[in-house]
């Protein structure tokens, strides 16, 4: 687990996190832990057709009404 100063963290936290292993971050004030970052679990949602037979289209969606 890497371990990073309270100071240099809080200068660079967007791109920490942005590049957060799976075994998180320790921060560390005056070389003694103080927070431990962990990344969140990211769940796979399946998008495409969830809406199959839940939405019906009446008429012709392509035209604009002019």
């Amino acid at each position: 687990m890497k371990t990073i100063d309270v100071a240099k963290f809080k200068e660079q936290c967007l791109p920490l996190l942005d590049h957060l292993d799976p075994d998180g971050l320790v921060v560390t004030k005056h070389g003694k832990p103080v927070a431990r970052v962990l990344p969140c679990e990211r769940r796979f949602v399946p998008r495409i057709g969830t809406l199959r037979n839940k939405i019906r289209i009446h008429g012709d969606i392509l035209n604009t009404g002019s």
